[in-house]
């Protein structure tokens, strides 16, 4: 049997009369790199949000390694090693590139981020945040304010200041939006770097990352699960194509 990771089974949440999610079940195995995907007004982010806790489900079940985490605070769930990135990037903007990461590694080590003690404590990490920021593209770029970044290297700040959690589970959402071309290469290599070690669940546009990182994808539709599979098989399906094309 598959280890899975996460297993949410008929998720669902209302807003008033609207079912932006509906009866959604999905299971992700650990190790992998599941794609969430669909066209726009799908119910993804929704989902995501769901997931992570950031909204209440109206129904269904939540698990993260067989312990239930419906009702858990999401600053809770991230203690238990699900950790996820947002579409609005969110760092420091007044912080260099290697502080934004250096207080996601003083987080790592539980309680408050200590700001007074001694810098030279804080420097101690520096050679572990300089790695995250290789990792991301970022490595030319340390000294630097976090708001002399494009939006799209602002995105990948955020994904080394995720990753320096060391999360088991890596929720990604929308990681490659708004970056150039050269900025994908180096995120793209690292998701793929990360499988094993780490599971990672992505929602994503660029279906090209998509068909290139994917073990499984689900595909969204109006808030249901439209279709499951290989890239191979959603991409041939034809409510898939439906979906995002028309009749």
């Amino acid at each position: 049997m598959t280890d899975i990771i996460l297993q949410a089974r008929n998720l669902s949440k209302n807003f008033g009369g609207f079912k932006a999610v509906n009866e959604v079940s999905l299971d992700v195995a650990r190790g992998s790199v599941h794609a969430l995907i669909g066209p726009n007004g799908a119910g993804k982010t929704t989902t995501f949000n769901l997931l992570t806790r950031f909204l209440d489900a109206t129904s269904g079940t939540i698990r993260l390694d067989g312990k239930d985490i419906t009702r858990r605070h999401p600053a809770d769930v991230a203690m238990d090693g699900m950790v996820r990135s947002f579409q609005i990037s969110a760092t420091f903007p007044h912080l260099t590139l290697i502080e934004n990461v250096r207080i996601a590694l003083q987080r790592r080590e539980g309680g408050t981020f200590r700001f007074w003690r001694p810098i030279t404590r804080s420097e101690a990490l520096n050679d572990e945040a300089e790695q995250l920021l290789a990792d991301v593209g970022l490595a030319d770029r340390a000294g630097r304010l976090a708001s002399s970044l494009s939006y799209g290297r602002k995105r990948a700040l955020e994904i080394a200041t995720t990753l320096a959690l060391r999360p088991k589970l890596l929720l990604l959402d929308e990681p490659t939006s708004g970056m150039g071309i050269e900025d994908i290469a180096p995120i793209t290599a690292l998701i793929n770097r990360l499988r094993g070690p780490m599971t990672v669940l992505m929602v994503e546009h660029n279906l090209s990352v998509v068909a290139e990182l994917s073990d499984r994808i689900t595909v969204l539709s109006r808030g249901e699960v439209l279709a499951e599979g290989n890239y191979a098989e959603v991409s041939t399906d034809p409510d898939v194509t439906r979906a995002y094309m028309g009749e």
